[in-house]
C-alpha cells in the first residue's frame, strides 16, 4: 500500500490558525489525516479544527524550544507517531532595507522563520527516527523570495533563502532513516496577509512603483502541499514553485 493511501496518517501543521496553514490543515483533515494544529493563538486554531474529530489543537510558539517539544510530544502521545510535518509558521517581518532594519526586528524575523523551522524540523526528525515503522516527510514552506526578493524585505528574504539550505540538509541527513524533505515556494496565494497586493495599494516593485498583482486561491496551494505529503516513500518532491498566473516573477514583469 502506498503511503498516500494509508488511512490515518499523522501530520503536524504549524501556523495552522490562518492562511496557508489553515487551508492545508483542513484539506488534510478532509483527506483522512489526523492533524495536530500548532500556532500561537488558540481561538483561530479551534476555528480551523471546527467540525473535525481528527483535529488536535496544541497552542505553541515555534520560537520557544519547550513549546516545540510539547507540540511533538502531544502528537506522539495522542496518535503514537508523526508522519508529516508542514513547517509553515512564519512572518513577513519589517518593511526595511539592510541599513534601516533594527537588530530587534531582524532577530524577531529570524526567530520565527528560521530558528522556529529548525526547532520543529529537529523535533520531527527525532520522532521519525524513533518510531516504528521509521521515517516520515517534512515539507518546508519557503517563498518565491527564496529565488527573487521584493524591495525592502531583507529579513524575510534572507530567512527564506536559508530555508532552502535547511531543506537540503534535512533531506541529506534523513536518508538513512526514511526521512524526506521538500520545499514549496508560494507566490501570491490569496490569504488575508496578501490583500494589500491583490486589492489594496499593490506590491512595491523593483522600479519603486506599486502595482496590484494577480493572486490565486489558497486552496490550490494546499493541494500542492497535499501532493508532496502523499508521495510514496520511494519518491520525494524536493522543490515546488507555485504562483499566481501572470505575477511579475518570471522574466521582467
Amino acid at each position: 500500500m502506498t503511503r498516500q493511501h494509508q488511512p490515518g496518517r499523522v501530520a503536524v501543521v504549524t501556523g495552522a490558525g490562518s492562511g496557508i496553514g489553515r487551508a492545508v490543515a483542513r484539506l488534510m483533515l478532509a483527506e483522512g489525516y489526523r492533524v495536530v494544529l500548532g500556532g500561537r493563538r488558540e481561538a483561530p486554531l479551534e476555528e480551523t479544527a471546527a467540525g473535525h474529530a481528527q483535529a488536535f489543537v496544541v497552542p505553541c510558539d515555534v520560537t520557544v524550544p519547550d513549546d516545540v517539544e510539547r507540540l511533538f510530544a502531544a502528537a506522539q502521545g495522542r496518535w503514537g507517531r508523526v508522519d508529516v510535518l508542514f513547517n509553515n509558521a512564519g512572518v513577513f517581518g519589517p518593511a526595511a532595507s539592510v541599513d534601516e532594519i533594527s537588530l530587534a526586528e531582524w532577530d524577531a524575523t529570524v526567530a520565527v522563520n528560521l530558528t522556529g523551522s529548525l526547532l520543529c524540523a529537529a523535533a520531527a526528525v527525532r520522532a521519525m527516527k524513533a518510531q516504528s515503522p521509521q521515517g516520515g516527510r517534512i515539507i518546508n514552506n519557503g517563498s518565491i523570495a527564496a529565488h527573487s526578493p521584493r524591495p525592502r524585505t531583507v529579513a524575510y528574504t534572507v530567512t527564506k533563502h536559508a530555508i532552502t539550505g535547511l531543506t537540503k540538509s534535512i533531506e541529506l541527513d534523513g536518508r538513512d532513516f526514511g526521512i524526506t524533505c521538500g520545499q514549496i515556494d508560494i507566490g501570491n496565494a490569496a490569504t488575508e496577509l496578501m490583500d494589500e497586493i491583490g486589492v489594496g495599494s499593490g506590491a512595491l516593485q523593483a522600479d519603486g512603483s506599486r502595482r496590484r498583482e494577480p493572486t490565486f486561491p489558497v486552496a490550490d496551494a494546499a493541494r500542492a502541499v497535499l501532493l508532496m505529503a502523499g508521495m510514496p516513500p520511494s519518491a520525494c518532491v524536493g522543490s515546488v514553485v507555485i504562483t499566481a498566473t501572470g505575477m511579475p516573477f518570471i522574466g521582467r514583469g
